[in-house]
């Protein structure tokens, strides 16, 4: 997200057919909460590929990165390791300081979808629970972020889209945007 430095959120683990929404969803949180790219392993080719459907069309900007291994991702990272988990400490009482090593440098979230090896709750700077009660790492995700962000992250302007939704109290609304990403009023929009 503009004015900070880059968060990237490394997910550990897929297994096909049964993690493939949970996966997407993991990015596509990502992606509307500010973070800066989604690192997943090798065998959610369809998450990534779903992942880069919704940013070409919505708008970036957003990587999505698929590594074969995540292990040097997480130990060569130059900057903080955030680890989520129902284990960790409260988030409120470590988001000042995660939010503060984001003015220094790059922040690495990191999500896992199975059992996570002891060598992440190691390495990480923060092991932070959103709560320490079981729940989805979607919603640890989107807690800890908009934390991070202090909420700015809803404000957030975005390039190269070719719609845009429109409020609406009720019903749904999709706009097609002109080449200068204006809404094209003239077009029929999807209800």
């Amino acid at each position: 997200m503009q004015g900070f430095s880059e968060v990237a959120v490394l997910r550990l683990g897929h297994r096909p057919g049964r993690d493939d929404r949970m996966t997407t969803h993991v990015g596509l949180t990502a992606r509307a909460l500010g973070a800066d790219r989604v690192i997943l392993p090798d065998e959610a080719t369809g998450p990534a590929g779903t992942i880069r459907d919704i940013t070409g069309r919505f708008g970036g900007p957003f990587e999505v990165e698929v590594r074969e291994d995540w292990r040097p991702v997480l130990r060569d990272w130059p900057g903080v390791v955030v680890h989520l988990t129902m284990y960790g400490l409260p988030v409120q009482d470590v988001e000042t300081a995660v939010r503060a090593d984001l003015d220094e440098g790059p922040v690495l979230v990191v999500l896992g979808a199975e059992k996570v090896p002891f060598e992440v709750y190691d390495r990480a700077d923060y092991n932070v629970g959103v709560t320490n009660q079981p729940h989805s790492e979607v919603a640890g995700l989107a807690v800890f972020l908009d934390r991070l962000f202090d909420g700015r992250e809803l404000d957030r302007e975005w390039a190269d889209a070719d719609r845009q939704v429109v409020p609406k109290e009720t019903g749904k609304k999709v706009v097609p945007l002109d080449e200068d990403g204006v809404p094209d009023e003239s077009a029929d929009a999807e209800e």
